[in-house]
C-alpha cells in the first residue's frame, strides 16, 4: 500500500502521477491529486481542472478570466488541445 501525499491515507489503490519536471507523486484519489497539482487561476483563484488558458505564462480557468485580468493578452487565447507549447 502507498500513502497519499495530500491526506496521508494509506490505501491499496493509491496511484502515482509523474510530472513533466520529473516529479513523482502518490495519491489515493483524483480529489487529492487535483488539490495538490492543479494550477490556480490567476484572476479568480479557482483550481483549473479542465483545459484552462495559458497566456504569456499566466494560467486562467477560462477565457473570460484571462480577458478580465488583461484584456489585450486575453485576446491572444487560442484552444491549445493537443498543441505543444513551443
Amino acid at each position: 500500500m502507498a500513502v497519499c501525499e495530500t491526506c496521508g491515507n494509506d490505501y491499496y489503490m493509491a496511484f502515482e502521477i509523474r510530472t513533466v519536471g520529473g516529479g513523482v507523486h502518490v495519491f489515493d484519489s483524483f480529489e487529492c491529486a487535483i488539490h495538490r497539482l492543479a494550477p490556480v487561476c490567476e484572476h479568480c483563484g479557482t483550481k483549473i481542472v479542465g483545459h484552462g488558458a495559458e497566456v504569456s505564462g499566466s494560467f486562467y480557468c477560462s477565457a473570460h478570466c484571462a480577458r478580465t485580468a488583461d484584456h489585450a493578452l486575453g485576446l491572444e487565447i487560442r484552444d491549445a488541445v493537443g498543441a505543444y507549447p513551443g
